[in-house]
């Protein structure tokens, strides 16, 4: 159906057709086919590398650096061009941005698993990570242009659950794959899916006219975004073989501590700025933006950590770890809609705080008991804690923020919180892998990627127990100033409303 009825997709919330007509019903529920068949492909691929990735790392016999690039590659891309293509679909439309992704991500992921060497896989994973940018920063608009207001919110529900059945999946078909199959096919899974979504979507989404109006790109925002995540990511990446004091490391650290402040300048003076600093000055949405930020970098890197953990320490194939791993995805896909019932009836500031004590409780549990001879049920039980707390916290937290929102930052301020918890993914894959691998011996670091650490060097393993302790313990950290973040955004918001009712009463 290419037709052109409605307004443009080019903005959520914009389009006229918000009636009961049965025929734009049925278009919406073929729109959000396509969207969800896509958000499950990019999650689906994203998830199960997280286990698959000591075969990989084992079959090009990759080092360190190489290692950690597999998975920063991806996420900086995607986080670095999110924003800038929510500004390119303006001009372009977001149907055509959006099938365009699809087909970058569908080839990058039929190339990936031919790839010769890690270079080239890495080269793959960039054009993922572009193909996925373009994805995320058009789905929900898509979703939200297409929806009569009457259905808006199934819809939305069913698009983030699209999310979490990825979460879900992931790990344990990764494992499968890599171990019956070969790691090639947790890449080329994602090929025939692509290429139905592909077909699909050119079928079914229609064609509309564009914005005409002036497009304003914050060009050198996004390539401070960019040379600032990438310095400090290859130094954090760099700083395990070459340590703190090699000029590479320095550099990195300088080139980063120069773009922040930078970035910050830049931002003040652009007219489409890639982050709209006057998002923070409601100070509630500013303490829930660093909330949200500070528990991504705090729990997002824990079910790649355990999938290291159960293959290099305990000697599982990637199948077994995935499904060792499993009960943390069903802890959070579980946790998340029953803390949606509850915003029903307590305030989503204390949802999200008591989330953010339970997730410090999970965390703590782990930096106590970790060890290598802790039994299994101990440490998954810890896991699952803290994946409670995790999926409880994101809905709360995010509620928190946009419910009081004026509908004219709306837009703004949700970019703004996605791309902080975009940037805390990367920070907390680096920095995890960096400090589980940084007391072992120079040699032995690829053993620990590559998950054969436990038959190279058995006694390197309390080297290893001892990185993970590191790991865990500033995920602690991270996960109290989020806790006092949180208590503060609920006092801070607590006086709001009590003056909001006092000036009301006057």
């Amino acid at each position: 159906m290419n037709g052109s009825r409605g307004t443009s997709v080019d903005t959520p919330g914009e389009t006229e057709e918000t009636t009961d007509d049965p025929a734009r019903s049925r278009y919406a529920w073929r729109v959000l086919s396509v969207v969800c068949l896509a958000s499950l492909m990019s999650g689906l691929n994203n998830s199960s590398l997280t286990i698959a990735l000591p075969a990989i790392v084992g079959s090009f016999d990759a080092g360190v650096f190489e290692t950690t690039w597999i998975l920063l590659a991806y996420q900086l891309t995607n986080v670095s061009l999110m924003v800038f293509f929510g500004r390119l679909a303006d001009l372009f439309g977001r149907r055509p941005m959006y099938m365009t992704g699809v087909g970058l991500f569908t080839a990058a992921s039929l190339l990936a698993g031919f790839a010769p060497s890690v270079g080239l896989l890495i080269a793959c994973r960039v054009v993922q990570g572009i193909g996925t940018a373009m994805l995320i920063t058009n789905s929900a608009a898509l979703v939200t242009a297409a929806f009569p207001r009457r259905l808006l919110g199934q819809g939305l529900g069913i698009y983030m659950a699209s999310f979490s059945l990825a979460q879900l999946l992931g790990p344990t078909l990764g494992g499968l794959l890599a171990t019956e199959v070969g790691w090639q096919w947790t890449f080329w899974s994602n090929v025939p899916v692509g290429v139905v979504c592909l077909l699909w979507g050119l079928r079914v989404m229609e064609r509309v006219p564009r914005r005409r109006q002036r497009l304003r790109i914050d060009l050198l925002g996004n390539l401070l975004v960019l040379v600032g995540l990438g310095t400090l990511l290859l130094a954090l990446s760099q700083v395990g073989t070459s340590g703190w004091d090699d000029p590479l490391v320095l550099g990195c650290l300088a080139v980063f501590v120069l773009a922040v402040p930078a970035f910050l300048l830049v931002e003040r003076r652009v007219a489409e700025p890639v982050v709209d600093l006057r998002t923070f000055r409601d100070p509630v949405v500013g303490i829930g933006t660093l909330a949200g930020f500070l528990a991504t970098v705090s729990r997002f890197a824990v079910v790649l950590l355990m999938g290291l953990y159960f293959q290099a320490v305990s000697g599982d194939t990637p199948a077994e770890a995935g499904l060792k791993v499993l009960p943390v995805a069903v802890a959070s896909i579980i946790a998340a809609p029953l803390a949606g019932a509850l915003l029903r009836h307590i305030a989503p500031r204390t949802v999200a705080v008591a989330a953010c004590a339970i997730s410090l409780v999970g965390v703590t549990l782990l930096l106590f008991t970790i060890s290598v001879d802790t039994p299994y049920p101990v440490l998954i039980g810890a896991v699952v804690v803290l994946g409670i707390g995790s999926g409880a916290f994101i809905p709360a937290n995010s509620t928190a923020m946009l419910q009081d929102v004026p509908p004219d930052r709306l837009g703004i301020t949700n970019a703004v919180r996605l791309m902080a918890q975009s940037s805390g993914v990367v920070i907390s894959t680096a920095v995890a892998l960096t400090l589980v691998a940084a007391p072992l011996p120079v040699a032995l670091r690829p053993q620990l990627f590559d998950g054969s650490l436990s038959q190279v060097s058995p006694e390197a393993l309390e080297d290893l127990v001892t990185g993970y302790r590191w790991a865990f313990g500033l995920m602690a950290v991270m996960s109290v100033l989020c806790l006092v973040a949180s208590t503060v955004g609920r006092q801070v918001h607590a006086i709001s409303r009590r003056a909001a009712t006092t000036a009301t009463t006057r």
